[in-house]
């Protein structure tokens, strides 16, 4: 973390409607925006002509639009990564043919590698706002999944006036649906997803409060020092370089409140101005004095950037981290050969070179040679015989510039990052890296100065967005940043921003105990997925309504659904496959409803997640999905059945029937009244059969899910 760094012809061939509406804005509520007043939902801006896409005039709603001053085939280009447009079937938007009018336009999408027939719009009129709303059958791409850039392109047959756009998007809803598939395992949960960055500046962190709201939260890892500060952090006087007093919070009140908490720690050591020796005295003392056992170590904190403090000759080099980090493996494993030690790598073959080009990384896979920070430090390390035990990845996707929609979008990351990181290891570590694992142990929204986006609803739907989509990769670790940051009002506070804070903060905590949002948003996915629960497929035929699915090691089903409309309330049909729920579900939420009345109320008064029943679960149900919200239904498996069947010799035969991965407790009575339990049975198909004797008289037999 660091805090001052840091995105032809031939129209009348198609049918389409056009409406004529100028000066009327229809309503939009479950629209897909692409651009209304900024960029939405993960688009991005590439035209090619000169074009402005914060233009204050001509508008048709709200302060911006998008205009082109271009020649002939110059365009209004909007791309995002490869997206499935279902379930709309129409694009809609607003021209404006400005001064002079008279432009020919024409409309088409690109999916994959391919391209849609162009539609050509009528002759745009001067001054005046027209709304075109144009079926996806109009532009070749009905039924396309792959849709990744949509193109307004002047032709040569009218003018070549400025034009503007407003209010672009994806319309003409059908229904929405969501679909878990129990049978469909990803990976198995890891408690490393669940962790806390922590802060030496951090006054309030020793306090009972602190441990308490770790244990409510379910935290199970929690990192120290903390950021930039680690890289000029000396742990054993609790200072930092230039500073003659000791920082709020030091190793052993952090060692107090991990301990209370019963969180793992994850111990970022001094890179940029310290030395290996101190880091393996940390290690010695931690472990070998003090038997604390800290088995996941970090050399550095994001070391590749120039934000943070190195002093060596060659500072942010990555030849000459990997060469120091190798000191620091061997002195620290020589204090403790049981821990494990990560470092600070991104993705991209080029990315942070930071100006050095003397020892290259050749990649025999490509026959390309690289100058990046991560196949230098990959490949330098292997040639000095050292083998990360894991690699350590920051992320934070909105620096500079906050728009709420477009982080709405962009937890997308995680899979590719992943990809990008594994292939990195296998082409510059090969079979060795085979076991190096990869972990975050920063995430945020932004982390340059915060504003209103950080301490809204937002924020928290990202943490469980980003967090959910990282569990569908090989990431083994997710730590947030941060338990306590400090108040920012130098951010962003754009009134196109949700939220009514009037501060930003990075911390799902502010001050001693004000929860934000982002508080709520970490609470609810403890109950999301656990240590010795699976993960599993989950899909949405809509970007906004975001789904994940996870099987609790009891056999319950956990479903999460992300509304990422502000306005709209959805209803979606729900889908489960190879699992039989009970007709009634514990509904966990939190969202717009929760935060308002934490506005209402103050935040003494902050509202908590609200926990419901709901009792119309079935295989097929409809559900109800509130704008900006977080819903996880947790479903029970179906109430298992024993049967008894006719068998000769004196023998019966009873089975149990029930679901696979769901264990059942057989219990006898004599009675009906007193039960004992006789063995824990998971059947693999639909029901198990056993044959017993019959002795002792009678004997009930019953099968019962405890959670």
């Amino acid at each position: 973390m660091f805090l001052s760094q840091w995105l032809r012809p031939g129209w009348l061939e198609y049918v389409a409607a056009v409406l004529f509406c100028a000066g009327i804005r229809l309503p939009a509520q479950t629209n897909f925006s692409i651009y209304s007043d900024e960029l939405d939902n993960g688009f991005q801006n590439w035209s090619w002509g000169a074009n402005n896409f914060s233009s204050p005039s001509p508008v048709h709603s709200g302060t911006n639009a998008v205009s082109l001053s271009g020649v002939a085939w110059q365009a209004l280009s909007f791309w995002h990564q490869n997206f499935n447009p279902a379930p709309f079937t129409n694009l809609t938007f607003w021209a404006n043919g400005g001064t002079g009018g008279g432009q020919i336009v024409q409309v088409y999408w690109q999916y994959g590698t391919n391209s849609g027939p162009s539609y050509v719009l009528p002759s745009l009129l001067p001054n005046s706002w027209r709304q075109f709303t144009l079926p996806f059958n109009a532009l070749g791409v009905a039924g396309v999944t792959n849709l990744n850039r949509l193109n307004f392109q002047l032709t040569a047959s009218g003018t070549t006036n400025s034009f503007s756009l407003d209010d672009i998007s994806l319309a003409g809803m059908a229904p929405l649906h969501i679909n878990v598939n129990a049978s469909q395992t990803l990976r198995s949960a890891d408690a490393r997803w669940f962790g806390l960055n922590t802060a030496v500046w951090d006054g309030d962190f020793d306090t009972t409060y602190t441990s308490n709201a770790l244990r409510e939260l379910g935290t199970k890892i929690l990192r120290f020092p903390g950021g930039s500060l680690s890289d000029d952090y000396h742990w054993a006087i609790g200072k930092t370089d230039t500073n003659t007093w000791s920082w709020s919070t030091s190793f052993n009140n952090y060692l107090h409140i991990a301990t209370n908490a019963g969180a793992q720690a994850m111990i970022t050591v001094n890179y940029g101005s310290g030395t290996p020796s101190e880091a393996a005295a940390w290690v010695g003392s931690a472990n070998v004095t003090n038997h604390l056992k800290l088995q996941h170590w970090e050399v550095g904190n994001e070391c590749y950037g120039t934000w943070e403090t190195d002093t060596n000759a060659n500072a942010h080099d990555p030849y000459t981290y990997a060469v120091r980090a190798a000191q620091y493996f061997s002195q620290m494993k020589a204090a403790d050969a049981t821990i494990k030690i990560g470092v600070p790598v991104v993705p991209g073959e080029d990315n942070n070179a930071n100006g050095y080009t003397s020892h290259p990384a050749y990649n025999a896979r490509t026959g390309t040679s690289h100058n990046g920070w991560t196949p230098v430090v990959l490949a330098t390390l292997k040639s000095l015989g050292v083998t990360p035990d894991f690699l350590v990845h920051h992320v934070y996707p909105e620096y500079q510039s906050d728009n709420d929609q477009t982080l709405l979008q962009a937890a997308t990351n995680w899979a590719g990052d992943a990809a990008n990181l594994r292939q990195q290891i296998t082409d510059y570590v090969g079979a060795a890296g085979t076991n190096i694992e990869l972990l975050c142990t920063e995430n945020n929204a932004d982390a340059g100065n915060q504003g209103r986006q950080s301490t809204s609803i937002v924020n928290a739907l990202y943490l469980a967005d980003s967090l959910a989509q990282l569990m569908k990769t090989e990431f083994n670790g997710f730590i947030w940043w941060d338990l306590r940051n400090g108040t920012d009002t130098n951010g962003d506070f754009n009134s196109a921003l949700y939220g009514w804070r009037t501060n930003g903060d990075l911390g799902i905590i502010g001050g001693a105990n004000t929860r934000y949002p982002t508080f709520y948003g970490f609470k609810l996915m403890q109950y999301f997925a656990q240590p010795g629960d699976t993960v599993l497929n989950a899909a949405s035929d809509y970007l906004l309504l975001s789904s994940y699915a996870a099987r609790k090691a009891d056999g319950a089903l956990a479903l999460l659904v992300i509304n990422k409309n502000s306005v709209a309330t959805l209803n979606a049909q729900l889908s489960l496959t190879n699992f039989f729920p009970w007709s009634a579900a514990t509904v966990r939420a939190f969202g717009i409803a929760q935060d308002e009345a934490t506005r209402t109320n103050g935040p003494a008064a902050a509202q908590d997640i609200a926990t419901n029943n709901f009792t119309g679960a079935s295989t097929n149900f409809t559900a109800t999905f509130p704008a900006y919200s977080l819903t996880l239904f947790t479903f029970a498996p179906a109430a298992p059945k024993v049967q008894s069947l006719a068998a000769p010799g004196g023998n019966f035969i009873f089975q149990l029937q029930g679901q696979p991965g769901v264990p059942y407790q057989i219990q006898t009575s004599a009675n009906l009244v007193s039960w004992t339990s006789n063995a824990t049975v998971i059947i693999s198909n639909t029901a198990w059969s056993v044959t017993n004797p019959v002795s002792g008289g009678t004997k009930f037999w019953r099968a019962v899910w405890l959670p």
